[in-house]
């Protein structure tokens, strides 16, 4: 275990903190609960982003930009969102700073330049884009309206992590409108499983499909999708949501169409959104007591190349070797690194590639061209051999592919083998307390027993898995009946 990663058996929050800033992923920035991201960190993020990007193309949604502001009054119109989000907002007040007479060199707010309203920087766009569609759909010609943005929102959290919860934040949300229920309904349920599908086949992260219950649900949303994830701590996290806003935020901002037989109606509205919590997901998910691991479909550099030399002539000869792989890796689409930097050791480079979670490492000596091998290390297992070169960029090719199946199923299993009912209170909390994980269990249906449950344990409902088998059963907490049981976990 490298001496600068806190274990994770020692202090798991304590390892994913050395992890983000060891690893270069990210940096604390000089504003309260805000972060740098840094490139390696970013690279990542843009990896995730190109992915996610396409899969939203291909499923016909295209791309724009609204304002980071919204009138307070915007964010009214729609009760329950408002209510929601009011304890999260950053206000603008003032639009101008003047110099301080009573202090030399110092600024202060010109109290002549107050807003006439103030302004929000945005938790979440519904309420302005909600404003514009208002402009945008007057026809059942002018629907769907398929439109997904990429942007930054601010929600004034109190206590932050890295990636995991930050006032500020990068992000998608998607925003459309529809003709019908049944139209929009499809659209939620789709995005979630674009959503899950991404986590699963670029992330290598397992996900639980299911439903939010009603005091779960976003605000100003009649039903909330989600996809669940497991961390190696046994916590939740949640990665990806996806509303169904019914008709609300049409009502709300008088979002009107005119149908087929020419009769008014308001639309139907979904929207959805994942965001750089993904990345602490990652770290989460696969990483080890010596550094990030990174699914190779995702990682910002998936074949690192090191040379072990004495001198400039064999360092030559390697060079000209490492072209030569180089182009072939580059045909196959490959991430590759050539790491022939005479500032460290090679020593030194293995391990600072294994603490940034390189997928696979391949060193070059002298000795090794003369007789035409090469070391390739995994990062998944450790796993170190020596091949031919002839055809190790076709090895590696596959071996990459052999890393990011054995990353998702080594967390599938992870994660079922933390999936366990409980049946009494007694045995819920003996869970929650010694194996943690997923607990499935019954629950009254009511908000009351789920707030209480949360009180008692700090344990929330994440999801009602989608396609739950029903089961005639007791609520664990109040005895009252249940006909399905419920997905339970500690959550970051």
């Amino acid at each position: 275990m490298s001496k600068e990663i806190t274990s994770r058996a020692t202090d798991y929050s304590q390892w994913y903190n050395d992890l983000v800033i060891k690893g270069s992923l990210a940096d604390y920035s000089a504003v309260r609960g805000c972060m740098v991201i840094k490139p390696y960190g970013f690279a990542l993020w843009e990896n995730m982003q190109a992915a996610l990007d396409k899969m939203f193309k291909d499923t016909g949604h295209v791309n724009a930009y609204f304002p980071l502001f919204v009138p307070k009054s915007f964010l009214e119109k729609e009760e329950g969102h408002a209510e929601g989000f009011a304890k999260e907002c950053a206000v603008v007040t003032h639009y101008r700073l003047k110099a301080n007479p009573d202090k030399k060199g110092s600024l202060m707010v010109d109290p002549e330049a107050k807003l006439e309203e103030e302004l929000i920087i945005r938790p979440t766009s519904e309420a302005i884009i909600w404003n514009t569609y208002k402009d945008w759909i007057q026809s059942h010609r002018d629907l769907p309206l398929l439109i997904n943005q990429w942007a930054n929102v601010v929600r004034w959290e109190m206590r932050t992590r890295l990636f995991l919860r930050t006032a500020e934040f990068l992000w998608q949300e998607g925003h459309t409108a529809h003709a019908t229920k049944e139209e929009a309904v499809e659209e939620a349920e789709k995005m979630l499983e674009v959503y899950a599908t991404f986590a699963e086949e670029f992330m290598a992260v397992p996900v639980i499909r299911g439903i939010k219950t009603a005091g779960e649900r976003f605000a100003g949303a009649e039903e909330t999708y989600c996809i669940e994830a497991m961390m190696q701590d046994g916590k939740a996290l949640q990665a990806g949501t996806s509303h169904f806003l019914g008709q609300n935020f049409a009502r709300a901002f008088d979002v009107k169409y005119s149908n087929k037989e020419n009769q008014l109606d308001y639309v139907w509205a979904t929207s959805w959104g994942v965001s750089t919590r993904l990345v602490g997901a990652l770290v989460m998910a696969h990483s080890d007591d010596d550094g990030l691991v990174l699914p190779p479909k995702i990682a910002p550099v998936q074949v690192v190349i090191v040379p072990i030399y004495k001198g400039d002539e064999q360092k030559k000869m390697i060079d000209a070797k490492v072209n030569e792989i180089m182009k072939e890796l580059k045909v196959l689409g490959i991430r590759v690194k050539y790491d022939d930097n005479d500032n460290a050791r090679p020593g030194w480079k293995f391990a600072e590639y294994e603490m940034k979670g390189v997928p696979v490492r391949l060193a070059l000596g002298a000795r090794d061209l003369e007789q035409g091998v090469v070391e390739v290390a995994r990062r998944d297992t450790k796993e170190k051999r020596t091949l031919s070169l002839e055809g190790i960029a076709a090895y590696t090719n596959l071996l990459l592919k052999e890393i990011q199946e054995n990353l998702f199923s080594k967390a599938k299993a992870f994660r079922d083998e933390h999936i366990t009912p409980a049946n009494t209170w007694d045995e819920f909390v003996h869970l929650l307390d010694e194996k943690s994980g997923f607990i499935t269990a019954h629950w009254d249906c009511t908000a009351e027993t789920e707030e209480a449950i949360k009180e008692k344990t700090k344990a929330t409902i994440r999801c009602i898995p989608l396609n739950n088998p029903k089961e005639e059963g007791k609520c664990i907490l109040t005895g009252k009946p249940s006909v399905q049981r419920v997905l339970f976990a500690r959550a970051y």
